[in-house]
């Protein structure tokens, strides 16, 4: 027999299978949900939570008072990325959710800071 006591069992997965939440749907394109892409609910989008599934009806709650990117929602729902990426494919299908692009790289430059700086080279080395 064995000595040792008896160790606790782990659970090592989910209880629910990801396939099972996302009802087997495959992931949308790359560029249709990235990470800093900003989501939000529709006004009237809870009238439809009961119907949603628990995943879903958490991702909904979570960006019910305003913008979230796509990686915090995936961050405070503990689901993978692709997984979120799913749900919120389906909860726009629906017309529950708004999702904006991502601001591309070169527009997000603020041009006041650019400015600040301009300005200081110029005190610091003359123009």
């Amino acid at each position: 027999m064995n000595d040792e006591p008896d160790q606790e069992l782990e659970l090592t997965s989910a209880l629910v299978p990801l396939f099972v939440i996302t009802n087997g749907r495959g992931l949308p394109p790359d560029h249709a949900y990235e990470r800093t892409a900003l989501v939000s609910a529709h006004q009237d989008a809870t009238v439809s939570a009961p119907t949603l599934s628990p995943e879903a009806r958490q991702v909904l709650e979570l960006v019910r008072d305003g913008f979230l990117s796509v990686a915090e929602v995936a961050a405070h729902t503990h689901l993978p990325l692709g997984v979120v990426r799913i749900l919120l494919a389906q909860l726009e299908e629906s017309g529950l959710i708004i999702a904006r692009k991502p601001v591309p790289r070169a527009e997000r430059v603020d041009r006041e800071v650019l400015n600040a700086v301009l300005d200081g080279l110029k005190a610091r080395f003359g123009a």
